[in-house]
């Protein structure tokens, strides 16, 4: 018997959340010469540099494939309801792995390029609903778990 409601939708709030995360534009870095736009895939030069040369994409791949992987780990965990153990242990791996998502996103924003401003945009919020999720969804499959195993026991 298995009892699968709210967790998949808080796990799907996830692997939405990390996919536009990991497609979308995080901000812009600004130094006196120029601006890169700030994704998930690298910092691009953005406009007409002022110095006259222009600035090289610096790539972020590995924060891309952080994002994107706790993405799919969310959704596998939806697909895999009946297998409780898995089920957990792929939640507490993305739980892992956005908060490592989380720390690279502000190491590369601030650390990047030195005296460089930064302004955030409003989807770097991503991560952490998607973490806010993916624990209460955990919340929940401990839950139905613990009420699986009370029925069960009536059983016998």
């Amino acid at each position: 018997m298995v009892i699968q409601r709210w967790q998949s939708v808080l796990l799907l709030v996830a692997v939405v959340m990390m996919g536009l995360f990991s497609f979308m534009s995080l901000g812009q870095v600004e130094t006196s010469d120029f601006s890169f736009n700030f994704s998930a895939l690298g910092l691009c030069p953005e406009g007409i540099p002022t110095s006259g040369e222009t600035p090289e994409c610096i790539s972020t791949w590995y924060l891309f494939a952080v994002s994107l992987l706790s993405g799919v780990l969310s959704l596998v965990a939806i697909l895999t309801f009946r297998q409780y153990k898995l089920q957990k242990n792929l939640c507490l791996l993305t739980m892992l792995l956005i908060c490592c998502v989380i720390c690279l996103t502000a190491m590369i924003g601030y650390n990047t390029i030195d005296g460089a401003g930064v302004s955030w945009s409003s989807i770097v919020c991503a991560p952490f609903i998607s973490l806010i999720a993916v624990i209460m969804a955990e919340q929940r499959i401990v839950a139905d778990h613990r009420k699986i195993m009370s029925v069960d026991r009536f059983r016998d």
